[in-house]
């Protein structure tokens, strides 16, 4: 792989197009495509800029040599992935919990524990946010957001229309509102998400 194409792969891997690129190292597109197409190579202060726009090193830009990472680092990155999926497996036992449990005695200490449950999934994501750099994929912040938004819009939504509070649909009019606003919440929230993953 040569400069141009470590720019080129740097810039889709980040998933920005070349103008995005020329806005934030401040140049044009068409010396963002020139360099893409190694017509041209770029200065050695836009280079500079790049390696920290796109947080590596001028040697991977420049040479394609990737710094060596220490044992710590990646064991922080791994753990981090770990308690990123923990959060969301715990978040999803969670919303089970609470379904099984108003199913079977229909108590509020039922809800209160399954979302202690979520809580303690929450943290862990949390946990591993600050341990290490590494982000969480789009989908898992996503599918957390959802998971933990279900409950909270249900028992509210149930508790307006019902007068009981329930984490789960039990009639068809609570269950037409509550698809449309849950709905409309998942749609927003993914979109969200997205534009604030392409500014990062």
């Amino acid at each position: 792989m040569n400069l141009a194409d470590r720019i080129q792969s740097l810039r889709k891997t980040k998933g920005i197009s070349q103008e995005e690129l020329a806005d934030n190292i401040g140049v044009s597109r068409q010396a963002v495509s020139k360099w893409e197409s190694e017509q041209s190579t770029p200065d050695l202060d836009k280079v500079i800029i790049m390696s920290e726009y796109f947080d590596v090193t001028t040697d991977y830009i420049l040479r394609g040599i990737e710094p060596v990472k220490n044992s710590e680092d990646r064991g922080n990155v791994i753990a981090s992935k770990i308690l990123y999926l923990a959060s969301t497996a715990l978040i999803i036992i969670g919303l089970l919990c609470a379904f099984a449990s108003w199913y079977i005695d229909q108590s509020a200490e039922s809800i209160w524990g399954s979302m202690i449950i979520q809580v303690v999934g929450v943290i862990g994501y949390f946990i591993g946010k600050v341990i290490s750099k590494a982000k969480a994929h789009v989908l898992i912040n996503w599918l957390n957001i959802v998971l933990l938004l279900f409950m909270p819009i249900c028992l509210i939504i149930t508790l307006i229309i019902n007068s009981v509070a329930v984490p789960y649909p039990t009639d068809v009019l609570s269950g037409l509102v509550f698809a449309g606003v849950y709905i409309a919440i998942i749609l927003l929230t993914f979109f969200v998400l997205k534009k604030l993953e392409k500014k990062a």
